[in-house]
């Protein structure tokens, strides 16, 4: 185990190269490292928002209305399928998590019933979501599963940070942390971003779009005086001039695939959108049944265009007129490629980090580091002489470059517990080193030779060694997984730690002692003394 392999001499060259050239970029500036050679590692280790200053948000996700809402689509998803049957029902009323529709023709039970559980199929994983079921000879329950009002919430979450990690970081580039906490809220850790009003305005719409054809047979005045017809609804164009508009969405966002800036035939800018394969039918179909009908564009509850169908639009393709200034429809293409919110946020609360309180941190945290350093030097160097705790010195330096290292090349964060994860590593390295040389130590003291004790320091020490930094590495698991923001971290951090203590302090005190041994031939070992 102590004979100076080629192999070992080969794997250490390469971890010194790779640790110089991957941890090389954290000592120059963002512009020195943008002007390196493209075949040069240029990306550095990201300072979390303790560090590098920030914004924080903590975002509710109004659950309660997004049931609402989906309830409210249960009966009008009713009304437009028994509609399509030529069955009007006498009334649609709620009823716990779905509605109950009562018929007027008891003869058209069979016909209504077999229409309505056209609407129940799988969806994802093959899970049904809603029921059909019959009361009676003239009533029908159409209603969500209880399964599906339980997962209602945990959905709407985790629906909400894919849509806001896609608004806020579209290129995944900014290092913007976006995590659960709790049942129905978000954390929002956006390092280097001074103003939390700026990621508020891109994430507070709901970026819901839809396509609405426009009630022209029904009275807008007696709408507007409360009595408004049970299919329609009251809204205002973009003139400010009120409509009634069906509730029934021809077409929704969820079938937007692309959306971008354009120009109309006037070359005024206007937003240009792009359907999927399901959407381009739906909207076609619409469209070709409805031709000389005007039908609203809605975005987030407001009329921003309602354009006259003049043909079937086939393609799949349109554009959305209106008087938009570049800004405007820029950050309407944003919010509309960065998809629909399920349900509307709140934001519960909101913090700033200063970059100086930031600076102060790295300062601290560098201090920190450098002090720990040299006490575990101090401590290696008077307990186990200039020879071998040189080594243990060297496997350290080149443990703190492995760390940088990887933690530049994953493009990992760096955060302040991350620092005292950075630390404790130093720690556990050492450890390493220390198990090795007292085993060697009680083998030179029991009269075996030094080579047999340089060997039998290593091989008895390596189990215990294993087992300790697997012990760390599975509580390191545990924190990654279960924590979140600066204990992950921290976690992480020590992970990578983990892996690298035990190359470099193995590695390095192997190919250094087999070395010194090759070279020097001692006749005792110096720190059996």
């Amino acid at each position: 185990m102590i004979h100076l392999s080629r192999w070992k001499v080969i794997l250490l060259a390469f971890s010194l190269v790779f640790g110089l050239l991957f941890a090389f970029p954290n000592a120059l500036s963002p512009a020195q490292r943008e002007a390196l050679p493209g075949w040069v590692p240029n990306k550095a280790v990201n300072l979390g928002l303790d560090l590098q200053g920030g914004s924080y948000l903590l975002l509710g996700v109004d659950v309660p209305a997004m049931r609402e809402k989906r309830m409210t689509n249960l009966g009008e998803d009713a009304r437009a399928t028994l509609d399509a049957v030529d069955i009007t029902p006498v009334n649609i009323a709620r009823d716990g998590n779905g509605v109950i529709i009562s018929l007027a023709d008891p003869a058209q039970m069979e016909a209504a019933e077999r229409a309505m559980r056209e609407l129940v199929r799988p969806g994802a994983g093959g899970i049904v979501d809603r029921s059909v079921r019959r009361l009676g000879d003239d009533r029908i329950r159409y209603a969500y599963t209880d399964q599906a009002v339980a997962s209602m919430a945990s959905d709407a979450v985790s629906q909400s940070i894919e849509v806001v990690r896609r608004r806020l970081d579209p290129d995944g580039n900014k290092e913007i942390a976006i995590t659960r906490q709790g049942s129905d809220r978000i954390v929002i850790q956006a390092p280097g971003q001074s103003d939390p009003t700026e990621l508020e305005r891109l994430i507070g719409q709901t970026a819901q779009l839809t396509f609405q054809l426009v009630d022209e047979q029904s009275s807008v005045e007696e709408a507007i005086a409360g009595f408004p017809p049970p299919d329609a609804v009251l809204l205002a164009d973009e003139n400010g001039v009120p409509l009634l508009i069906k509730k029934r969405v021809l077409v929704s966002g969820e079938n937007l695939t692309n959306a971008f800036v354009t120009q109309d035939q006037n070359n005024q800018t206007a937003i240009g959108f792009r359907f999927d394969g399901a959407g381009s039918s739906r909207f076609g179909e619409a469209t070709a049944e409805n031709i000389g009908r005007r039908f609203a564009i809605i975005l987030d509850g407001k009329v921003i265009s309602a354009p006259v169908i003049r043909s079937a639009i086939t393609g799949g393709n349109g554009i959305i007129e209106g008087s938009y200034s570049m800004q405007q429809a820029g950050d309407m293409v944003k919010l509309l490629n960065g998809g629909a919110l399920p349900a509307p946020l709140k934001v519960e609360e909101r913090r700033t980090v200063g970059a100086e309180l930031g600076a102060d941190a790295v300062q601290n945290g560098m201090i920190s580091g450098i002090i720990g350093f040299i006490i575990i030097v101090v401590f290696m160097l008077l307990a186990y002489g200039l020879l071998f705790g040189g080594i243990s010195v060297i496997g350290l330096v080149l443990n703190g470059l492995l760390i940088i290292a990887l933690m530049s090349l994953t493009q990992a964060t760096l955060t302040l517990p991350g620092i005292a994860g950075l630390i404790l590593t130093f720690a556990v390295a050492v450890d390493a080193n220390v198990l090795i040389y007292e085993r060697m130590r009680d083998e030179a003291r029991a009269g075996r030779s030094v080579i047999a004790s340089l060997d039998a320091g290593f091989s008895k020490a390596m189990a215990t060694i294993i087992d300790a930094n697997l012990t760390t590495l599975v509580a390191a698991g545990i924190m990654f997984i279960l924590g979140a923001g600066p204990v992950k971290g921290f976690a992480w951090t020590l992970a990578i730690g983990v892996f690298t203590s035990v190359l470099s302090a193995v590695l390095v005190a192997q190919v250094g002692l087999a070395l010194w041994l090759k070279v020097a031939k001692p006749k005792k070992l110096p720190i059996a003394e």
